[in-house]
């Protein structure tokens, strides 16, 4: 039996454009009228207010022309990805990487599997708290350095990493990207239901970290190993520049949860640690230009492909179609019972995080729809909220349209075919979790 084999990424975003541009010419253009929403500083979408208007169908010529229209879009994370990529590969031709991870790995041998769990809580806590994903690609390759000297393959970084986030954003009772601007819109109290939400939080998080431990251990391989070296100076230098690592990585978790940096403060951070790090490393003026040259070529395909993930959705708004997909997969929710209407709003925001793969966008747009037809039907507007975050945030592990999804895996070395044979039985199984959630809501009255 054959395989689903997917092609290559950039032919399938490429697939995607060619979608999006054809169903401009299919779909009716519309529109929902927007006004501004004062507890979220967003413009949101008014219920009821949609409309037909003239067609505005984009060409060939003009999705190829939205593709750099995307990369510019995207730029601030491009050059994080860039810079960040040239950093790390400065401070891995220093030694210092491998150095460090000997060092970790010593202190936890015949323990090596509790390093899965360690690893996946915290970024399960940094998704859960700010909706962490673009700002892990520049993680990634000391994730590859740690699984590889374990023997683990190189999915598991993707699955410690992205997937866990993703996991913990889904549940999460105070993302403020997800649960906390479905909230707003909802006019629910922020933190409310945090408890209930706590619960499946926990549950899900122990349920992604058993599926991501039991695929490393069935298939681990012989660690890679590096021929050891008692060079003191060399010793020293490494030490140093991971010290200066260590540093780098808390300043940067104070300045995105604290600061509230934007990508081109993580790049300037980055930068200051690629030219440190071959400084300190000794790697010379050119050694450093050189590998940081060598690191931003290696990240150039998972540039590219989050540039290409955001030329769909500027394919889409040109054609004016959004709105259209919203409004036609949202009609119908108002004829069904209170707990098929719950699970049917679940399966919208599945849908919809194609098109829309903006979870903070895709509240902005449908809870205003959706909140309104709660309280039509009887059905708690907390569940409304579950539904939206289980449906938009679980769909980030599986979507092609997630760039940063994309340039993760990408990074790890990984056929994005591959990710998804690991990472659909784990999303279905969270899916069923989030359903056992909303028909729980629904009973005890969340």
């Amino acid at each position: 039996m054959k395989t689903l084999r997917f092609p290559h990424p950039l032919v399938l975003m490429l697939g995607f454009i060619l979608l999006a541009c054809v169903l401009s010419y299919v779909l009716p253009a519309g529109v929902f009228e927007r006004h501004p929403d004062a507890a979220t500083g967003r413009d949101v979408v008014v219920a009821g207010s949609y409309h037909r208007v003239p067609a505005s169908p984009v060409s060939p010529l003009q999705a190829l022309v939205d593709i750099p229209k995307g990369l510019v879009d995207a730029a601030s994370v491009i050059f994080l990805v860039f810079v960040a990529g040239g950093a790390f590969t400065v401070v891995d031709h220093t030694g210092a990487l491998r150095h460090g991870v000997d060092w970790l790995l010593a202190r936890f041998r015949g323990r090596e599997a509790v390093v899965i769990p360690i690893v996946s809580v915290l970024f399960a806590t940094m998704g859960a708290l700010e909706n962490m994903q673009e700002e892990i690609i520049p993680l990634i390759p000391v994730l590859l350095v740690l699984m590889r000297r374990i023997g683990y393959p190189p999915l598991t970084a993707a699955a410690v990493s992205l997937g866990s986030a993703a996991v913990g954003a889904a549940f999460s009772p105070l993302n403020p990207f997800q649960v906390g601007v479905a909230q707003q819109l909802a006019q629910l109290p922020l933190l409310s239901g945090g408890g209930f939400r706590l619960v499946f939080l926990v549950l899900a998080v122990a349920f992604w970290i058993a599926g991501t431990l039991r695929y490393a251990t069935r298939h681990r391989v012989a660690p890679e190993t590096d021929e050891p070296t008692s060079e003191t100076a060399h010793g020293a230098r490494r030490s140093l520049v991971l010290a200066l690592l260590l540093v780098t990585f808390s300043v940067f978790g104070y300045g995105v949860l604290k600061l509230g940096w934007n990508f081109e403060q993580m790049g300037a951070l980055f930068l200051g640690l690629g030219l440190a790090a071959g400084f300190i490393g000794g790697l010379g003026l050119t050694g450093t230009a050189e590998s940081f040259i060598s690191g931003c070529r290696d990240m150039t395909f998972s540039a590219l492909l989050i540039g290409f993930a955001r030329a769909i959705f500027v394919v889409l708004e040109q054609g004016q179609i959004v709105d259209t997909v919203v409004n036609s997969l949202s009609a119908p929710l108002a004829g069904l019972p209170v707990t098929l209407s719950a699970l049917g709003m679940l399966g919208l925001h599945t849908a919809l995080h194609l098109p829309v793969p903006s979870v903070s966008g895709q509240a902005v747009l449908t809870m205003p729809l959706l909140v309104p037809l709660s309280d039509l039907i009887g059905l708690s507007r907390q569940v409304t909220v579950l539904a939206y975050q289980y449906g938009a945030g679980l769909c980030e592990l599986i979507t092609p349209t997630n760039g940063a999804l994309m340039a993760i895996v990408a990074v790890c070395g990984v056929r994005f075919d591959a990710w998804w044979k690991f990472v659909l039985p784990l999303y279905l199984g969270l899916v069923l979790l989030g359903i056992t959630a909303i028909i729980t809501g629904i009973l005890v009255g969340l």
